[in-house]
């Protein structure tokens, strides 16, 4: 029987290529995002094409209904979940300095990027402690998806640095309930990586790349990301749970 991963926003960007990685592992998947089905059916496909299942939901994780939808859908086709990606996010609509950001471009932000993934994580955690309990042998962990900017600060998108920053402490939080059950729980913090959200900023990173931003002079890829988020699917840090898998280039690096 193969496990099952519940990637949110798993049809594009990143979450696709997480989504790769963990079918190429085995995994069968529950994607969600917001966009109907059939704007996510070419993705779909590919997925399908490494022989595994993939249950699409249409679901916006800042709604608690919708959440509570989502894990009844993946319950009912499934009954089962051993891995969960919180990985959907947004952008600030629009940059703003921080002398100019609006309340309703926070609120939406954070609870698209936070409140949801903090209280998603929750339903999932319970129901991994039921599994535990019942299922001899279950195995289950759950990696949350930040930014370099949980520590990098951006003064035009503040809001989306403050909502990485709470969900870096949320990883730790996480970790430290469910340890006693065995579960880890890993933060993943993607650096400049080349997808439909960093589509306005191309020219930008572009020049900050060149100018030697990175260690590694190159844009970082959803595969790059999905191989670390393999990596720990696979159980491969068995001692580390809490801890944050940087997939930036070397951009963290401090360096004189």
């Amino acid at each position: 029987m193969n496990k099952v991963a519940l990637v949110t926003g798993g049809g594009r960007g990143i979450g696709l290529g997480i989504s790769k990685s963990l079918a190429q592992q085995g995994y069968d998947l529950a994607i969600c995002g917001v966009r109907q089905e059939k704007a996510v059916q070419e993705s779909l496909n590919t997925l399908r094409g490494f022989g595994h299942e993939v249950l699409y939901c249409q679901a916006d994780i800042s709604d608690q209904d919708a959440r509570e939808f989502l894990l009844d859908e993946i319950k009912q086709a499934f009954g089962r979940l051993n891995l969960l990606v919180s990985n959907a996010g947004v952008a600030p609509e629009e940059r703003k300095d921080l002398l100019e950001a609006t309340a309703e471009s926070f609120e939406r932000v954070m609870k698209i990027n936070l409140q949801g993934p903090y209280f998603l994580t929750q339903s999932v955690a319970k129901w991994m402690v039921e599994q535990k309990n019942t299922a001899s042998g279950f195995q289950g962990c759950i990696i949350n998806v930040s930014s370099i900017s949980a520590t990098v600060a951006s003064t035009d998108r503040g809001d989306y640095c403050v909502s990485k920053a709470g969900v870096s402490m949320a990883t730790q939080l996480w970790a430290v309930r469910m340890a006693e059950f065995d579960i880890p729980v890993f933060e993943v913090r993607p650096g400049i990586i080349k997808t439909d959200m960093t589509e306005s900023v191309l020219d930008k990173y572009d020049e900050l790349i060149e100018a030697g931003l990175l260690l590694q002079p190159r844009w970082g890829t959803p595969e790059d990301v999905g191989k670390a988020v393999a990596m720990l699917a696979r159980d491969e840090l068995p001692y580390s749970t809490g801890q944050v898998i940087l997939v930036d280039g070397g951009l963290a690096v401090p360096r004189l």
